[in-house]
């Protein structure tokens, strides 16, 4: 089992995206069950103290990446750059899709007070949203939900591994009805 689980590391380390079990198991030769028990194996290998890296599902995949306890040493030199990181406006129409979605334009700006064009917009350039649909109603609007680039920047294996909001955290996101 060391010669299996070595190439599922080597395949991981050579991947830069999450990659799905059955794609590792395409890409190695092996099948699923023998993938699942490498990823246990380096799972185990990683979650000693010597050990930098651990496996992290993100969106359905899997990758190796540093330990969260390193990041703060880490993220200046190998982290998103200043020029990527979000305005508090932004990171607020971010989170209101998040934990609303699928949200439509006009809801956002509902709960935000403000117009979300420009938000939507950047959020939509840098790929962290994407349209989910239209919502049955009168004119039809877009309808908005987070992507698989969300998951993957805030390391996150699905939408349900969002932090749980408080009540009044929920309050906020509400759409407010008149």
């Amino acid at each position: 089992m060391e010669k299996e689980t070595a190439l599922i590391e080597a395949i991981l380390y050579l991947e830069s995206e999450p990659i799905e079990e059955s794609a590792l198991a395409r890409i190695s030769g092996f099948d699923r069950e023998t993938v699942n028990q490498a990823l246990e194996n380096l799972g185990e290998r990683y979650a000693l103290e010597s050990s930098g890296v651990e496996l992290t599902r993100i969106s359905g995949g899997v990758m190796i990446s540093p330990k969260k306890k390193h990041w703060d040493n880490l993220k200046d030199r190998y982290g998103r750059k200043n020029e990527s990181r979000l305005s508090r406006a932004a990171m607020e129409t971010l989170s209101i899709i998040a934990y609303s979605q699928p949200i439509t334009r006009s809801e956002v700006e509902a709960i935000r007070g403000v117009s979300a064009d420009t938000m939507i917009r950047l959020l939509m350039e840098k790929q962290l949203i994407r349209e989910v649909g239209k919502k049955d109603v009168p004119g039809k609007p877009i309808q908005y939900g987070t992507s698989k680039e969300f998951l993957k920047q805030f390391r996150l294996n699905s939408i349900a591994d969002l932090p749980r909001l408080n009540e009044a955290e929920q309050d906020r996101f509400a759409l407010k009805s008149e």
